[in-house]
């Protein structure tokens, strides 16, 4: 699992991580200085979040936060993972052996501060080309599969992605979001937009959903909750996450040996159908 040096989504990287660990499977981090990285830390206390959330003090009364934040299972799993002999030993981006691995997974975040390097990396691309080619298991979960969208295969001069059907963050949900983090951290009104549209390009152009279907062999391979869902409510609502116990609001995409998600929401459900995907690699 690689990861920025600081600002990657905490479910998402401790909600996959835990749920692949009771799989049995071990999981081990790499980063670009060989450090331990930190995750978001707005997205892991709440704080900051509600239009309060600059003055000391009144920060750690949160509201939004808590329907925006990690919540406790999330925070939890963060804590212990952040305990992990794995997380606080991680190689370099560079210094990655890639013939001693199964499988890739690719977490995402949004804030741009930490997450552009990420997702710009010529070396990680290098690296998640390298799975493609190799037909190992790749998932990719939220701005994660941005990456794997910019990963681009010189037999081709196309994505790795194209081709393939895959879902990631919704322009529904980022707008949702960058609206709500307007009202409440209104001082710091693009916290949610890692790329901003350049004047004359339309809204969304810079969304996780509108770049990654650039990317794909036809607009129909971005794959959302079909309306006809039986938990379509719960799945497109943004208020409702999967846990270990309650798979009803999530949403993946398997393609092959490659699966996708849409945001923290989907984490458990992502993890885990990874974990039976590894599985079936060693029967």
């Amino acid at each position: 699992m690689p990861l920025p040096s600081l600002d990657f989504d905490p479910t998402e990287s401790a909600g996959s991580w835990l749920m692949l660990t009771e799989g049995g499977h071990r999981v081990e981090f790499a980063t670009p200085d060989g450090r331990p990285g930190a995750a978001d830390d707005i997205m892991l206390t709440g704080r900051g979040l509600d239009f309060w959330g600059f003055i000391p003090g009144l920060r750690n009364f949160t509201l939004l936060g808590k329907i925006l934040g990690a919540d406790r299972e999330a925070r939890n799993a963060y804590h212990a993972m952040e305990q992990s002999h794995e997380f606080q030993n991680p190689q370099c981006w560079q210094d990655i052996d890639l013939d001693a691995y199964d499988a890739l997974l690719l977490p995402g975040g949004h804030r741009a501060r930490g997450m552009r390097r990420y997702l710009e990396s010529a070396e990680l691309q290098r690296i998640v080309l390298d799975f493609f080619l190799k037909e190992k298991p790749v998932a990719a979960i939220c701005h994660g599969v941005l990456l794997a969208a910019r990963t681009i295969d010189p037999a081709t001069g196309r994505s790795v992605l194209y081709g393939r059907r895959t879902t990631a963050l919704t322009w529904a949900f980022e707008r949702s979001a960058m609206i709500a983090g307007r009202i409440g951290r209104f001082w710091d009104s693009n916290y949610y937009r890692t790329y901003l549209e350049k004047p004359g390009q339309p809204a969304g152009y810079m969304s996780v959903q509108q770049e990654v279907t650039r990317s794909l062999a036809k607009e129909s391979d971005f794959l959302d909750v079909p309306a006809g869902s039986s938990h379509f409510r719960a799945q497109t609502s943004g208020t409702r996450r999967d846990s270990h116990s309650d798979s009803a609001p999530a949403f993946v995409v398997r393609d092959g040996n490659y699966l996708s998600a849409r945001w923290p929401g989907d984490v458990y459900t992502f993890a885990g159908t990874f974990a039976a995907m590894l599985d079936e690699k060693r029967v």
